[in-house]
């Protein structure tokens, strides 16, 4: 089982859009380890995009995702991050594919309603960033056999 992160964005909770998006990684398979509502502080925001630190839009992108509540996620299942990445589509709206989250509900580049992490690196950082490993659960459903093959 692969784990990844997600962050359900301000623009999508001001929309009413966080039980949808949530619905969708529970529809696609995905199993919901670890689960938050919450303000993201500035020093975790400045630190969980430091990437883009040096880049003119970091400034906005830190005063957005620190805007409003926002639901961080850890989803676990086969191929987690690729999964995720196909649920949502493409960063920007546009051109994500026809039935991906953005697509759907998205039409700014800037307000694309969910952070996912791009890979297994990106996933353990971010998740390390957000969560305490006590909040996240392991746990089974009684309906996993019949969405996941057993691994040999």
């Amino acid at each position: 089982m692969e784990r990844t992160f997600i962050i359900v964005k301000p623009d999508a909770m001001q929309r009413g859009l966080a039980g949808e998006i949530i619905k969708r990684f529970e529809q696609r398979g995905l199993r919901i380890v670890g689960l938050k509502l919450m303000l993201a502080g500035r020093e975790l925001a400045e630190t969980h995009y430091g990437e883009h630190r040096e880049k003119g839009f970091f400034p906005g992108l830190v005063n957005f995702i620190t805007s409003s509540p926002v639901i961080v996620a850890v989803l676990e299942g086969v191929n987690a991050i690729e999964a995720v990445g196909g649920t949502v589509g493409l960063t920007n709206p546009a051109k994500s594919p026809p039935g991906s989250i953005r697509a759907d509900y998205g039409v700014d580049l800037g307000r694309n309603l969910v952070h996912r992490s791009d890979g297994a690196e990106s996933a353990a950082r971010e998740i390390g960033l957000w969560f305490k490993p006590e909040e996240l659960l392991a746990w089974r459903r009684s309906t996993d056999e019949w969405i996941f093959e057993p691994q040999q």
